[in-house]
């Protein structure tokens, strides 16, 4: 069943961020979904890896470049997107002035932070990272409906999963991490085996005709795939897009 509506507008929204890992499989782009736990406002949700934006993401989105036009959020969100992509999934968008963390070194970077032996923000901070910041594309703007039970201001982004990088959920927070297409995605939806939310519908309907993540990535970077703003899909919470897509 669809997540519960409360009976009093929510006027507390929360900044949130999330990001759609990809990758080329036997059958075109495969995207990387998380099931949520069978708790909390939004139980059994299947969702792209991101959660909320917390306090050393504005620190963070100092290390990534301004934005590209009015369209394009404040850097903090993409920041949130990178760092809940790296806990929830364990793909990481940054590198040392050397390169890639070796494998090891990444793996114990991630159970460093999910463990709170160390801050995403201290260890990104103390070993001198860079973001890939170019590899990692703005997508879109979803506000969740005032009558939600919870209300999240989310920024989507999309990137592809590096080839010396795997990605896994965290059993942690999440239930199952896997990759699906599109197309595979949303057969589960129409068959009743996942919950999903307009945003993620929308999102996976968006990506559902690429024949590969290159052209994918191709289109999002000029903007073409967005689509009309529907008043009806408005009220599912998706945002108007405002002028240009970048700047360049």
């Amino acid at each position: 069943m669809p997540p519960m509506q409360s009976e009093k507008p929510n006027k507390v929204i929360r900044e949130a961020a999330s990001v759609l890992v990809m990758r080329n499989g036997s059958h075109g782009p495969e995207v990387f979904m998380l099931q949520r736990p069978g708790r909390g406002v939004f139980p059994d949700l299947h969702v792209f890896p991101g959660g909320k934006v917390d306090a050393d993401d504005a620190f963070l989105g100092d290390h990534l470049a301004p934005p590209q036009s009015a369209n394009h959020p404040a850097p903090k969100f993409k920041a949130a997107a990178l760092r809940e992509c790296f806990e929830e999934c364990g793909v990481l968008y940054a590198e040392t002035q050397d390169g890639p963390l070796d494998a090891k070194e990444q793996q114990r970077f991630r159970a460093d932070v999910l463990n709170q032996r160390v801050s995403f923000k201290d260890y990104f901070e103390r070993s001198t990272l860079r973001f890939q910041d170019d590899a990692v594309l703005y997508f879109s703007h979803w506000i969740t409906p005032e009558f939600a039970p919870a209300r999240f201001d989310t920024r989507f982004f999309i990137a592809r999963v590096p080839e010396t990088q795997s990605a896994q959920n965290y059993a942690g927070e999440t239930v199952a991490g896997g990759w699906q297409t599109p197309a595979e995605a949303l057969q589960h939806y129409a068959e009743k085996n996942w919950q999903m939310i307009m945003p993620t519908l929308t999102t996976l309907r968006m990506i559902a005709s690429y024949d590969d993540v290159e052209s994918l990535m191709a289109t999002v970077q000029r903007g073409s795939h967005r689509i009309p703003v529907t008043e009806a899909l408005h009220k599912q919470g998706m945002q108007y897009y405002v002028g240009t897509w970048c700047s360049s």
